[in-house]
């Protein structure tokens, strides 16, 4: 990269981290920015990159040596895995800088102040080599809802507000932002954000979108923006959720607060979460799915097909479909066996489910406990499990991302909590390679 050359900042989040060798060793989600205590512009000192297993760490802008589109690319392999903390002195452009409300004054002091957000901040480097900010990228503020103004670049030193309370910033395009991430890294990024600007982001988001970020959040943070919103859209949001994690929501909150949120629900809706609740916490009824696919023997293969395609389905529900006479909502009529995603890629489409049905597993009881399906899922490879009643109707299923969500300690999602269980174990290794008296 040479001098004069020009980086937008917001651009860079969500682009692949490379090294030296081409590997990808991860993604960029934001850009560091150092305030300095004269009038001249921030500094940008590096950016922060999402590792394996969702950890974000610092990347000092000298490690790199080029920015595109295509990606990052680092000059070095050797990287310092420390788990990024932000300093008082520095900001984040995509956290901090983004949507935020500006003034930008006139060129030669002519004209009217002009108000609007910012969208995009531009960077360069100067004689020195280091990376400044330059310009900023505003969208215009119109004073009308139906009509989005125009986005239009300032030189930094005609913006006024870009630092200061962060009650002047908006959501827009950092929901922009967020929404080409999968939920599990939107979950991540909002728990970088401060509370309020969080719970600000998440109000913000649709109900099916906020409902897929609710499941990946750490217990307390669900617990906080749920509370957070509005009890009718919090009832919205827990119908979209599915129904054993709205089930688990419900139970860390207050006992009146539950019946509440239920009340306001869909009858539907409600009826399965109610079900879940009641099961004894650490079995296959507390665990399970109570939305499988489910088929009747009278189904044909091309038909299934269809309904495992169908895009809202997660992997794991759409790996099998489960095969029960009618009633097929849960509790169905009487569990035959389930059938296999691939099985029906072998078979004619005319085929009906009824005749390919594997019942040579024996389901689980909603009583099971955990310990005893984790042993029968890996004794048989399997990626989901039925649940029966005692007259073998079908319940629901336990699939193996329940399994590994409830195996795991129940702060895993919560990054601070993990960061202090490594810090943990490493000094539990130290201590023992130290050498005896």
């Amino acid at each position: 990269m040479t001098m004069g050359t020009r980086v937008y900042l917001a651009r860079l989040a969500s682009l692949p981290v490379f090294d030296p060798n081409g590997d990808r060793v991860g993604r960029v989600r934001d850009a560091v920015v150092r305030l300095r205590t004269t009038n001249r512009p921030p500094q940008v000192v590096g950016l922060v990159a999402e590792m394996a297993l969702r950890r974000r760490i610092f990347l000092p802008i000298g490690r790199v040596t080029s920015m595109d589109s295509e990606g990052v690319v680092l000059g070095t392999g050797s990287l310092n895995l420390r788990r990024f903390e932000k300093r008082p002195n520095e900001l984040l452009v995509v956290g901090d800088l983004l949507d935020r409300r500006v003034t930008v004054v006139p060129e030669h002091g002519e004209g009217p102040d002009h108000t609007g957000v910012v969208v995009d901040i531009g960077m360069e480097q100067n004689r020195n080599t280091e990376w400044i900010i330059t310009r900023i990228a505003v969208r215009e503020h119109t004073g009308r809802l139906t009509r989005r103004g125009h986005v239009y670049q300032a030189e930094y030193d005609r913006v006024r507000g870009l630092v200061g309370p962060t009650d002047t910033q908006g959501t827009s395009n950092l929901l922009a932002l967020l929404d080409q991430m999968r939920p599990a890294d939107m979950a991540n990024a909002l728990q970088d954000l401060p509370d309020a600007r969080r719970n600000e982001v998440a109000a913000a988001l649709s109900d099916r979108k906020l409902a897929d970020v609710l499941e990946e959040l750490p217990e307390h943070d669900q617990v906080e923006i749920l509370a957070r919103l509005d009890r009718e859209r919090a009832a919205d949001v827990l119908e979209r959720m599915d129904p054993d994690d709205a089930a688990d929501l419900l139970a860390e909150l207050p006992k009146a607060e539950q019946v509440v949120l239920l009340d306001l629900m869909e009858p539907e809706e409600a009826a399965p979460v109610r079900q879940l609740m009641n099961y004894r916490p650490g079995t296959a009824g507390s665990v399970m799915t109570s939305e499988p696919v489910i088929l009747t023997p009278d189904t044909t293969v091309a038909e299934a097909l269809a309904r495992i395609r169908e895009p809202e389905l997660h992997p794991v529900i759409a790996a099998q479909v489960f095969v029960a006479r009618a009633p097929s909502a849960t509790p169905t009529g009487k569990y035959l066996g389930m059938v296999h995603f691939q099985r029906l890629l072998r078979e004619p489409p005319a085929s009906i489910v009824g005749g390919l049905v594997d019942s040579g597993i024996e389901p689980l009881r909603t009583e099971t406990g955990l310990l005893e399906i984790t042993r029968r899922m890996a004794t048989y490879d399997l990626i989901a499990m039925p649940v029966v009643d005692s007259v073998h109707r079908l319940l629901g299923a336990v699939t193996v991302d329940d399994v590994l969500d409830h195996s795991l300690p129940r702060d895993w999602r919560d990054r601070d909590a993990y960061d202090e269980r490594i810090r943990d174990s490493r000094d539990r290794d130290a201590h023992d390679e130290e050498p005896a008296p």
